[in-house]
């Protein structure tokens, strides 16, 4: 074979110079994320870190999540920069529920073509993710696979590890009737249910131009996650946190069980706290009240478990952290539903 006829990577679809180059691009907000237990830099094989000081009995805990079908809405509208933060934000948020202090994150971003410029914007709102979950940006993997997406889409996954105290972790094995449910607002939407919300977009499309709360409908749709870590760990060190549940997938209605224990359900009351109003623009496009419940968080995206008598403390130490947070009802024995909201 001649030289003229040479094949190279770059001819197959994947540039290696723009890896590199996306790498130079990244430091900076990458060095923003690090702790001191971080030992090395960007560009090793391994991202290597020391369990803090302090912990007599550690326990890793890790999750792994990505942003689903949000990111196509991103990615018709040039709205990269905060999709970055929802991946972190539902990774580290999985992570907290346990009591766990976000200790690390690795991200996966794969894309049929390497756009320097748009991975830059996603890989940047990681690390801001990163730094509002308090959680060192250890690496990750930016990969090339030509063929394998549309042209102009990309897909990404996220990993975090955190760090709790054995003895202390929040298992929700305390919990009995007549402790206190605390909900924490949601900036929104989260990540969750998009399936369903680009359904109504693609049967509502002149939708995109509304307005709700002053916001375009997109706007509101595309805001980020909203990252609890600092709060939490912050009401853990001064209340008994008995149990934990981050609103994802599943809604009010399928989250909170997991943390229950036996028969116990949970009675909510529905005046308790404002519901945002991109859930009811979402249940005035045909999705129905029980619908919506077990779909999207319906302006509630952790809800805090805790005694009674703990209940104005703890919503109290949350509004001290920056949280709206409301008692927004109770545990109960024997709910016929898991979840009842009235």
């Amino acid at each position: 074979m001649s030289s003229a006829s040479t094949l190279t990577y770059k001819d197959a679809g994947v540039d290696i110079d723009a890896g590199e180059a996306l790498v130079e691009r990244i430091r900076q907000p990458v060095r923003r994320t690090l702790r001191p237990e971080v030992l090395g830099g960007l560009g090793g094989f391994g991202g290597l870190c020391r369990i803090p000081q302090g912990y007599r009995s550690p326990v890793l805990v890790a999750g792994a999540d990505g942003v689903g079908t949000k990111l196509k809405l991103a990615i018709e509208h040039d709205a990269h920069d905060g999709v970055g933060i929802d991946l972190v934000a539902m990774c580290a948020n999985d992570v907290i529920v346990q009591g766990a202090e976000p200790l690390f994150f690795l991200d996966y971003y794969v894309t049929p073509r390497l756009d320097v410029d748009v991975a830059a914007r996603v890989i940047a709102g990681i690390a801001r993710g990163c730094e509002l979950a308090g959680a060192a940006l250890l690496g990750g993997e930016t990969a090339e696979h030509p063929g394998a997406h549309e042209s102009g889409d990309y897909d990404l996954a996220g990993f975090c590890v955190g760090v709790a105290e054995e003895d202390r972790l929040i298992d929700g094995s305390g919990i009995v009737a007549g402790d206190a449910v605390i909900g924490l607002a949601s900036s929104g939407v989260h990540s969750n249910g998009f399936s369903l919300i680009r359904k109504i977009l693609e049967q509502r499309p002149e939708a995109r131009a509304e307005r709700i709360d002053g916001k375009r409908l997109i706007e509101q749709l595309l805001e980020p996650t909203r990252i609890y870590a600092r709060s939490l760990l912050s009401l853990i060190g001064q209340v008994p946190v008995k149990g934990l549940a981050h609103i994802t997938g599943g809604g009010l209605t399928e989250n909170i069980p997991r943390v229950l224990p036996g028969r116990l359900g949970a009675r909510l009351d529905r005046s308790a706290w404002p519901r945002p109003g991109i859930f009811q623009w979402i249940a005035d496009s045909g999705v129905a009240e029980r619908e919506l419940h077990r779909t999207f968080n319906c302006g509630i995206g952790m809800i805090v478990i805790v005694a009674d008598t703990a209940a104005d403390e703890a919503v109290a130490s949350l509004e001290a952290s920056g949280e709206q947070a409301w008692i927004v009802g109770s545990v109960v024995e024997d709910a016929r539903e898991g979840v009842e909201i009235a």
